[in-house]
């Protein structure tokens, strides 16, 4: 299933993009099928944020035919969100209000690493944006079972990372993750906010990555 919003052909720097370089800098092990789990994150995505891409009744995104376990998964776990939503009045207010994959592009981003200054062309695609209160969050589809596992993985797949980038990107000082287990549907939250310690750690993973990615291009 390929996306084809014109997004991902942009040439500014993204967090996607610190990724990659990160895997061919530092490479670990690959542990169950990535590009599985990738596809099936995209799929609950399109379900989630931007269902006119999807035909529901034949179960195909973009016109495409998707897989009816990975479908039906897919849409248990929409389910599974909704439900929270009547719970949880924040949440509640994101699925009816968030502008859904609002991209945003910043020229000459500003960075500093141990006094050195430079710039990088950046972009960002936020899963929901808030416009009124100038922040937004991410949706993820994750393994963990339990909200511990759920925090230990914002750290070891650098979501914690991401989340920084996209901020100083648009500027904003808060920020949220809702997650949903691909294990129990269960659903996992964490809240951001500009110089606490997910936020300055995340900080300093990307500025890190970003100095060495201005290098490599030069």
């Amino acid at each position: 299933m390929n996306n084809p919003d014109a997004y991902y052909q942009r040439s500014e720097v993204s967090n996607s993009d610190l990724t990659a370089l990160k895997e061919l800098l530092h490479p670990r092990p690959v542990f169950g099928d990535r590009e599985a789990a990738f596809r099936f994150g995209s799929i609950v995505d399109a379900i989630i944020t931007e269902p006119s891409r999807v035909d529901f009744l034949h179960m195909t995104i973009d016109g495409e035919p998707v897989n009816e376990d990975e479908f039906l998964h897919a849409r248990e776990m929409q389910r599974a969100l909704r439900a929270e939503a009547r719970r949880d009045p924040f949440l509640a207010k994101v699925l009816e209000c968030a502008e859904t994959q609002r991209y945003m592009v910043n020229k000459a981003q500003e960075f500093e690493n141990g006094g050195f200054q430079f710039t990088l062309d950046t972009r960002c695609k936020w899963d929901w944006w808030l416009d009124a209160p100038h922040f937004g969050g991410d949706l993820k589809t994750c393994a963990a079972a339990t909200q511990k596992e759920f925090e230990d993985a914002v750290d070891f797949f650098d979501w914690d990372r991401s989340r920084a980038w996209y901020m100083d990107i648009a500027k904003s000082d808060k920020d949220f993750i809702y997650a949903i287990s691909k294990k129990n549907c269960n659903i996992f939250k964490l809240f951001i906010n500009r110089g606490d310690a997910i936020y300055s750690r995340g900080r300093e993973k990307y500025e890190d990555l970003a100095f060495k990615y201005w290098c490599f291009a030069l």
